[in-house]
């Protein structure tokens, strides 16, 4: 156990130089990170919400409106199939989990059955069990009454999906450029726990966040005058919107309700400039939306088209000519800001139901500065008692197991922040409790040497044979408290897991420490000493 070859020793010192090498980002200011960015790792231990202060939200997704959303959907499926196939169906419903109709000509309804079979495919194919199971029931009762019912794994489904979409859309909503080191998590199957460090106002971020941002394009109504719109005399298949330019509220306008494009082709929007400098959204389709947008603009050049974000039509101009190669500009009278919100709320995409904030807390920077100040004091001082003891116990044995104690606190930083992993205040206490059971192996070590000492044995017998003895205590004693961090970490959630992996980096980083590089010191002491007694 006492041999160390050039190779192992070289091993040791890369892996403790690795550490350093991550942890050193950590001590350097921006600049001299960005003068030397080609040497030194680009990541760096974010700081959680306590410590660095933000916005904390607990949002709800209405789930009803998910649901309903899904069958509104079968619905039109169940319209177009009536309109292509002029098949006989009549009276379609729209209930709480189900839609009804009835086929009137009984000769209609294997057809009607035969077309509405692709709704009852697998609605994820990768389920766990990997058994066929349908989104939809589809079921005849007789009289040529039919029935489209949810069932409660296509139910469970729309709710997993439309959580993972809310992630997804608020993630590139609220933090478009991946800096903001904030943090989303889904908590049971219709909340989001939202966390973005550094921001100081909690409104700003609520309001972009209660934007669905659904994106539809639309034909204006032409034949139905603004008076026609005051009177209420709006015709079959239009409807009324506000209008806007760029910020400024124009007025109602009709447009017609079907819906010419979604925002679902969108492939790209973003703030430029037109010819006049005048600053505009510039936005790119993808090739299915980019021929539809060309079809569209060759079929109604001279008329209006609308755009329409949620509740409001964001701009209607005349279409001059065919566009072709999907690309096009929403004018208007934009700043830079409200432009590039509009961009990104484009970019991000729907949302697929409306939120609640069901709790916000705003946590002040100057708190999150005492909790630092706090932190830092309670590692100092740990790490300041666990050193004064371990020298009063064990004497030169004690200064190898404090530079063993230093490596591993460097190695944890350093493993953080490869890691990008976000230090909160229960991440401190689980870094200050690895430092108490960083020595707490070397403890167990020391005292097992004391006592093969004090039966007679020569220095290096004395060494090896401590640590060959403890070692098992050491390992059964830090894989129990690892598989205890692992629970927490698994079963637990925010504050609960950056606990968790602190102390999982501690106990390996402590091991290491501990059993390798402290042995390692001493060999190398010894080695040049050759002492007949050991000074501990």
């Amino acid at each position: 156990m006492l041999n160390f070859s050039k190779w192992k020793i070289t091993i040791i010192l890369s892996i403790c130089l690795l550490g350093v090498w991550g942890a050193m980002p950590n001590f350097l200011s921006e600049a001299t990170r960005a003068q030397y960015a080609d040497l030194l790792p680009s990541k760096t231990v974010s700081l959680g919400l306590d410590l660095k202060g933000g916005v904390y939200l607990e949002l709800g997704v209405d789930n009803a409106e998910v649901i309903r959303a899904r069958l509104e959907s079968i619905s039109d499926e169940v319209k177009d199939i009536r309109r292509d196939d002029r098949l006989s169906i009549r009276q379609i419903k729209v209930n709480a989990t189900e839609v009804s109709f009835n086929v009137r000509k009984a000769e209609d309804i294997p057809t009607v059955m035969q077309k509405l079979r692709p709704l009852t495919q697998i609605a994820n194919p990768t389920n766990l069990i990997g058994t066929n199971k349908p989104e939809v029931e589809i079921n005849s009762i007789g009289d040529g009454n039919i029935t489209i019912t949810l069932t409660e794994f296509g139910v469970d489904e729309l709710k997993r999906q439309a959580l993972a979409q809310v992630i997804s859309v608020l993630g590139k909503r609220l933090d478009p450029e991946g800096t903001r080191e904030m943090s989303m998590q889904p908590s049971g199957e219709d909340r989001v726990i939202l966390q973005i460090p550094g921001v100081k106002e909690v409104q700003p971020i609520i309001d972009l966040i209660n934007q669905q941002a659904v994106l539809t394009f639309h034909m204006v109504d032409d034949n139905t005058s603004p008076d026609d719109i005051l009177q209420g005399r709006i015709r079959p298949g239009s409807m009324v919107a506000d209008l806007y330019d760029g910020e400024t509220y124009q007025g109602q306008i009709a447009i017609e309700r079907r819906v010419m494009l979604t925002g679902e082709n969108l492939k790209k929007a973003n703030v430029t400039f037109d010819q006049n400098n005048q600053t505009v959204v510039g936005f790119t389709f993808d090739t299915a939306g980019g021929k539809k947008f060309g079809d569209i603009t060759r079929r109604n050049i001279g008329k209006r088209f609308a755009i329409k974000l949620d509740d409001r039509v964001i701009t209607a101009p005349v279409i001059q000519g065919v566009i072709l190669g999907g690309s096009g500009i929403i004018q208007g009278s934009f700043s830079v800001e409200k432009a590039d919100e509009l961009s990104t709320l484009m970019n991000a995409g729907a949302l697929p139901a409306k939120l609640t904030v069901l709790d916000q807390q705003l946590v002040g920077p100057d708190l999150g500065a005492d909790n630092i100040e706090a932190g830092k004091k309670a590692i100092m001082i740990g790490f300041l008692g666990v050193i004064v003891f371990m020298i009063l116990s064990y004497g030169r044995f004690g200064l190898a197991a404090n530079a063993a104690l230093i490596i591993n606190v460097v190695m944890i930083l350093g493993l953080l922040s490869l890691l990008s992993a976000t230090l909160t205040l229960p991440g401190i206490a689980g870094i200050v409790l690895t430092m108490g059971m960083a020595v707490d192996a070397n403890v167990l070590v020391f005292e097992r040497i004391r006592e093969e000492q004090i039966l007679g044995r020569s220095p290096m017998n004395a060494l090896e044979s401590g640590y060959k003895q403890a070692l098992s205590t050491i390992f059964d004693a830090n894989i129990t408290t690892f598989i205890a961090a692992a629970l927490l970490y698994f079963l637990g959630s925010g504050p609960i897991k950056g606990f968790a992996v602190t102390l999982s980096i501690g106990i390996i980083t402590s091991v290491f420490t501990a059993v390798v590089v402290t042995r390692l010191i001493l060999v190398l002491w010894l080695g040049r000493k050759r002492l007949t007694k050991l000074p501990i």
